[in-house]
């Protein structure tokens, strides 16, 4: 399931606190398709607090407190990790995370937190919700079979990358717009993990955030640059991304397009993306000054020059999902909808004999 729909439904996960209809959710997928970042994500957008419980390094009595004795009886003391309502507050997320690498003594501690949502005399407040993460077993990390009275206390979903969900994570998040053109330019390589090989680097949507650093941090160092990118993506990637990099120098004058007083598109397809992505960037960065719809206008008018109108959709589409439905209010784009009527016809009688 792609990463936007996942969000969505963690989303309604969240809410449904109110009516008392949540149920716990367990996340699956490869390492680095950004997991724990979708579950940061919610806690963010509701602006409430996250509780990142790492199971994989905790014992039993770290989830179920330690004995003492009071009286002639024998109490659990709760942990002060767990979620309170007073220290917290009253909404939350309680984020489980590689549940499916913490050893089975920690897991079976875990069984009557996450069905029953309490351990001993401990309950978790009625507005958090109890969210997992771990990865598959064929990925060659340190992983558990998950027992079945376990799994069957969640609902389950398994997250796969998609190109336009992170292109548009990235735009709103400042990733260099050269990571994002070459990713538009070469999709295979948004994730590429064999575990049959165990890569310790390869590309990833995490790795490629770390080439993003990595961009920050050595682009002025050409001579570092190679080693620190390989780093991050793997070899084969990383020599490839370097030279889509030193290629991006040939980009047509951004701002004379912003300005309209440039249609120059460039030849190559490498360069046609590095312009498409440039200026999807640009229009996030005008959003909120006076003269962003002049911004939006020049963009628009520039994608109907395109040689392949594909490309033109892509910028377009890019745009949309950055910076919303202000971009249907401008003139220009009605104008730009017509010029590729056609091509959407097209598209829809294919779809439709498929």
């Amino acid at each position: 399931m792609r990463p936007s729909h996942i969000l969505a439904i963690l989303d309604r996960e969240f809410t449904s606190t109110e009516t008392q209809a949540h149920t716990p959710v367990m996340l699956w997928g490869p390492p680095g398709v950004g997991k724990s970042q979708i579950i940061a994500q919610i806690a963010q957008s509701h602006r409430v607090p996250l509780i990142d419980i790492r199971l994989s390094q905790m014992e039993p009595t770290d989830l179920r407190g330690i004995p003492f004795r009071s009286g002639d009886r024998v109490e659990w003391s709760v942990p002060a990790l767990l979620p309170d309502s007073k220290r917290h507050g009253e909404r939350g997320i309680l984020f489980l995370d590689e549940i499916t690498s913490a050893p089975p003594t920690v897991t079976a501690a875990a069984y009557q937190l996450i069905l029953d949502r309490r351990l001993g005399e401990y309950h978790v407040p009625r507005g958090w919700v109890i969210f997992a993460a771990g990865n598959r077993y064929g990925d060659r990390g340190v992983t558990y079979v998950m027992p079945t009275p376990l799994a069957n206390r969640f609902t389950h979903f398994e997250i796969d990358p998609h190109l336009d969900d992170w292109v548009a994570w990235a735009h709103a998040n400042g990733i260099d717009d050269r990571v994002i053109a070459f990713l538009r330019f070469r999709p295979d390589l948004l994730f590429d993990f064999n575990p049959a090989q165990n890569p310790v680097a390869f590309p990833s949507p995490r790795s490629w955030e770390y080439a993003h650093r990595a961009l920050v941090k050595f682009g002025d160092l050409p001579h570092l640059l190679l080693d620190a990118l390989q780093a991050c993506v793997g070899q084969a990637a990383g020599v490839e991304f370097k030279a889509f990099v030193e290629h991006m120098d040939e980009l047509p004058d951004i701002d004379a397009i912003l300005r309209g007083t440039s249609a120059q598109v460039p030849q190559g397809m490498d360069l046609q993306y590095g312009v498409a992505a440039a200026l999807v960037r640009r229009a996030v960065q005008a959003r909120n000054l006076p003269h962003a719809n002049l911004v939006y206008g020049n963009i628009l008018k520039y994608a109907k020059i395109f040689p392949q109108r594909e490309m033109g959709v892509m910028l377009v589409t890019d745009m949309h999902r950055s910076i919303g439905k202000p971009l249907f209010a401008v003139p220009e784009f009605a104008e730009w909808a017509a010029s590729i009527t056609d091509l959407m016809l097209y598209d829809l009688k294919l779809a439709s004999t498929t």
